[in-house]
């Protein structure tokens, strides 16, 4: 109970009618927890985070609550560590939220903006698929949105340019160096080509190639959309929350892609007047009879 009695006493002491300098105590820490919750979000930290707070504090009231020597013996000793393992278990998120608040990015913009995408960067990268399915090229876009893929960014070569048909088919030209990996897009942008996504544990067709493995994998750990072009057989495909859309072509690729970026608007124009497209389906996903190797 000791635990929890320090507990209330802290409270007490932060109680702004007793002390004047609470208000301002608080808002310090609230300032400290968003910024390292902002540092972590969309990484898979978040997950090892969530872990280390949920067995915080079970151990937290086992200790209060019980009369188990050895445990609260353990947790005593343990905390300290704890400090010194933080450092290194978080050592890349720390760099990367240290770099970027050297750049200024947290405290004059959102480093992770997320722009509407534009229709024009949707039909840039539907006609690029429609050349490169019909020349064979093996390629694999994926589009950032809520959840960000800086992690992913990093593993590949920063570009930075405007998306364009032209720019996507010499990227996956299989002559060049960037050609054997995805190309991410963030607000409208190529920031990077040539990375590295996890590979899906299940697919739904084992023949599936590591193009198609990859897109399913970065599309069930983040909200991305990954558009595939299969070198052996030319199909497009798209992929969504772990799910392939397959066998579009750039028509329907465009209505897809503005459907998944636009779906409250898509939304309001189906109530006044219906159309054939009503947007992507769970139906719709199957698996492919081929793929590249």
């Amino acid at each position: 109970m000791e635990s929890l009695q320090d507990v209330w006493l802290t409270l007490q002491r932060l109680n702004p009618a007793t002390n004047p300098l609470a208000l301002a105590d608080i808002l310090m820490v609230s300032l400290i927890i968003y910024a390292v919750l902002y540092f972590m979000r969309g990484t898979p930290v978040v997950q090892l985070i969530r872990g280390i707070l949920v067995l915080v504090v079970v151990l937290f009231f086992l200790s209060s609550f019980t009369q188990l020597t050895a445990l609260r013996w353990l947790i005593r000793n343990a905390t300290p560590a704890l400090f010194f393992a933080i450092p290194v278990i978080f050592q890349p998120e720390i760099r990367r939220g240290l770099e970027r608040l050297g750049r200024g990015s947290f405290l004059f913009g959102r480093y992770y903006g997320q722009k509407p995408l534009m229709a024009s960067v949707v039909q840039e990268v539907a006609q690029a698929a429609k050349r490169l399915s019909e020349r064979r090229y093996g390629a694999l876009i994926v589009f950032e949105r809520d959840v960000p893929l800086q992690d992913v960014i990093e593993t590949g070569m920063p570009i930075d340019s405007a998306v364009t048909a032209e720019l996507l088919i010499t990227i996956f030209y299989p002559g060049t160096p960037l050609h054997d990996g995805a190309v991410v897009i963030r607000n409208q942008r190529i920031v990077a080509a040539a990375c590295v996504l996890p590979l899906a544990a299940e697919v739904p067709d084992p023949q599936m190639g590591t193009r198609h493995r990859a897109a399913l994998g970065i599309t069930e750990q983040t909200d991305a959309l990954a558009v595939v072009v299969s070198e052996e057989t030319g199909h497009i495909s798209l992929a969504y929350s772990g799910r392939i859309i397959r066998n579009l072509d750039e028509g329907r690729l465009t209505r897809l892609l503005l459907a998944f970026y636009e779906p409250r608007k898509r939304e309001q124009t189906t109530t006044t007047k219906p159309k054939r497209e009503q947007g992507p389906k769970p139906q719709s996903t199957r698996p492919f009879s081929s793929d590249e190797t």
